[in-house]
């Protein structure tokens, strides 16, 4: 299923994305009920990334009419994916493309909590990593990289030695102190926000050998809620902990939110 601005979305539509990968996006997952959780933050992180890749504002109030047409008779839970893009933009000049149009899309939900995610190190940091956008080529190269190894996804590490995120989700410890979230260029997370506000945590820097001296690693985004990290490169991870457990519990107590 696929709309652009509330009508069918064509290829001629979706070929200027395709060939330029310019735009952002945020993907939401819809409960069995209807409801969304951290829809307002969904909501802002379009709005804010709009003026930052478009210079243009973003009525969010038309988005959530898109986004419940993409609901309507549907049942179950599922995972809405809201693109902003100008299907006028030509690669040679970027900056005359200031119109931009909202596609929606929706696919099945997946089990949560999924299974353990086994990650591999690779030194890479996002362009623009505030920004939620289309630009994936590096983050897949890295996964792509990653499960060529026998892993299953790419934990990203600075120039400096300092872990950021994941290829598509951010990355948090726990040890004795707690939960800590690295202090590094991410894209902030609306699940990372949403578990910040209900769990006492710090943000500090953690080095890859810090990282793989905590009790626990876990991986957070919309799609999979959060996900325990059983293995860093050659190092296991404990995917059990009683904070973990709690993190778990304050997330899917989170009432959603109706559009």
């Amino acid at each position: 299923m696929a709309t652009l601005d509330g009508q069918p979305v064509t290829p001629d539509d979706l070929l200027p994305l395709a060939l330029t990968n310019l735009g952002h996006f945020t993907s939401m997952r819809v409960g069995a009920d209807g409801r969304i959780t951290g829809l307002a933050l969904h909501l802002e992180r379009l709005v804010r990334d709009c003026k930052t890749v478009w210079g243009a504002d973003l009525d969010s109030v038309r988005v959530c009419d898109y986004v419940r047409q993409a609901l309507d008779g549907h049942d179950g839970p599922c995972v809405i994916r809201v693109t902003i893009y100008d299907p006028t933009v030509d690669m040679g000049h970027p900056a005359d493309a200031d119109q931009p149009r909202v596609l929606v899309t929706r696919r099945p939900a997946g089990a949560m909590p999924p299974p353990p995610l086994r990650a591999m190190s690779v030194q890479y940091e996002r362009d623009l990593p505030e920004v939620k956008h289309t630009g994936l080529f590096g983050a897949l190269h890295a996964r792509r990289a990653a499960q060529l190894k026998g892993f299953d996804d790419a934990l990203f590490v600075g120039p400096d030695g300092h872990v950021s995120e994941g290829g598509t989700w951010n990355v948090g410890f726990i040890n004795d102190q707690g939960v800590i979230w690295p202090k590094a260029p991410v894209l902030p997370g609306v699940t990372m926000a949403l578990l910040q506000q209900h769990v006492d945590h710090q943000v500090s820097v953690v080095s890859l050998k810090q990282a793989k001296r905590m009790h626990v690693a876990f991986a957070t985004n919309t799609s999979i809620g959060v996900r325990a990290l059983s293995v860093i490169d050659d190092t296991p991870m404990a995917t059990e902990h009683p904070v973990l457990s709690r993190l778990r519990e304050a997330y899917m107590s989170i009432p959603g939110e109706t559009l």
